[in-house]
C-alpha cells in the first residue's frame, strides 16, 4: 500500500521521514511541514492520507455526517502551555485570576493550546472561560480571515484585530494577554512578559495534581482507508511508537548532541524521574484521563455539541 503522510518536523517524526522506522506493509511518502502550515493545508485540501491533526479539530470532525477521519492513539505533540500565556507590561494583569474580563489575543480559537488553557484557567484559577474578550488575529500579521474553517461558539465575546499583529497589539497594550502556541516577537524585550514567571514549577504542580500531560495533536487517517484496510491503524500505531522510542534513544548518543542542550540526556532522565518513564504514553487507557478532560473542555467551550466516548475516537 502506498500512503502519503503529513507530519510536523520533530524528533518524534524524523525517524519515519528518514526511513529508520518503516510502517509494515506500507510504502510511505512523508512530508514534514511547519505545524500551522500543515494544519491549514490539510483542513482545506485534505491532501494527505495520514496526517498529524490538532486534537480539538479532530473532535469537531466527528460531528460531521461523513466523519472523514479516524484517529490512532499516538500523540506527536504534547505541551503543558503555562509558558505560552504572555502579558503586556501596560496591563494590570499580575496573577492568572486577573485575566477575567480582559482582552486576550489568540490566533486560532480551537487550537489545542487555547482549549487546554481556557480549561485550566477556569478549573484552577477561577477564570470563567466566557468572561474575557477573545481577540482573533495573526500572531505576527493582521487578521486577514481564517486560514482553515473555524467555529466561534455562542456565549463568547470575540473581536478581530485587522490593523496590526497580536504581538504588536500586546506590546502596545491594546490587548492584555496572549495565548499562543509560539512566543511573540515582542517577547522578551518588547514590553511583554510571561504570566507565569517560572512556568516549569507551575506545570509540574499541575501534573502532580492531575497526572495529565496535555496532548496537542493526534494522528488521524482518512476513514475510508482505515475501513478498507483494518490492519492499517495498528500498523501506524506500532510505527509511531517505534519512532518515539528512536527519538528517545537518540538522546543517549553523546558522540554529537542531537540538540543544543548541553545536558540533554540528563534533562531526559530528570524529566522521567519527575513525570514517570511513560510520560509520553501511547494508547487509549494510558491517556484516558487526559482525553476525557480534553473532551470536557471542548464541550464547555461549545466546540462540540456532545461528549463522544473514547471508543468513538479511535
Amino acid at each position: 500500500m502506498r500512503l502519503t503522510l503529513g507530519l510536523s518536523d520533530s524528533a518524534r517524526t524524523r525517524p519515519l521521514a528518514d526511513g529508520r522506522v518503516t510502517i509494515p506493509g506500507v510504502e510511505s511518502e512523508v512530508t514534514l511541514m511547519a505545524v500551522q502550515e500543515l494544519f491549514n493545508h490539510q483542513m482545506v485540501h485534505h491532501t494527505f492520507d495520514v496526517c498529524e491533526f490538532p486534537l480539538a479539530t479532530y473532535l469537531r470532525s466527528l460531528e460531521r455526517p461523513e466523519r472523514p477521519y479516524l484517529a490512532v492513539p499516538v500523540f506527536p505533540s504534547r505541551h503543558f502551555r503555562f509558558s505560552c500565556i504572555f502579558v503586556s507590561d501596560k496591563s494590570d494583569v499580575v496573577d492568572p485570576g486577573d485575566l477575567a474580563g480582559k482582552r486576550i489575543g489568540i490566533s486560532v480559537f480551537d487550537m489545542a493550546a487555547g482549549v487546554w488553557l481556557r480549561g485550566i484557567l477556569h478549573d484552577r484559577f477561577g477564570v470563567d472561560r466566557h468572561s474575557p474578550t477573545y481577540v482573533i488575529g495573526g500572531l505576527e500579521s493582521p487578521y486577514a480571515g481564517d486560514e482553515h474553517p473555524q467555529l466561534y461558539p455562542e456565549g463568547f465575546s470575540f473581536d478581530f484585530e485587522r490593523e496590526t499583529s497580536l504581538a504588536q497589539a500586546l506590546a502596545e497594550g491594546a490587548i492584555d494577554a496572549l495565548v499562543t502556541a509560539r512566543a511573540p516577537s515582542t517577547w522578551p524585550d518588547g514590553g511583554v512578559r510571561r504570566l507565569f514567571d517560572r512556568p516549569r514549577e507551575a506545570e509540574l504542580a499541575y501534573f502532580r495534581d492531575t497526572g495529565i500531560f496535555p496532548a496537542m495533536h493526534v494522528l488521524a487517517v482518512k476513514r475510508p482507508l482505515a475501513e478498507a484496510h483494518p490492519e492499517l491503524p495498528q500498523a501506524l500505531f506500532d510505527a509511531f511508537v517505534a519512532a518515539q522510542e528512536q527519538a528517545r534513544a537518540d538522546l543517549f548518543d553523546s558522540a554529537a548532541l542531537d540538540s543544543v542542550l548541553p545536558w540533554q540526556l540528563e534533562e531526559l532522565l530528570e524529566t522521567e524521574r519527575l513525570l514517570g518513564a511513560d510520560y509520553w504514553a501511547a494508547g487509549v487507557e494510558a491517556n484516558r484521563p487526559m482525553l476525557e478532560t480534553a473532551i470536557d473542555y471542548c464541550v464547555a467551550d461549545g466546540l462540540i455539541a456532545r461528549r463522544p466516548t473514547l471508543e468513538e475516537l479511535f
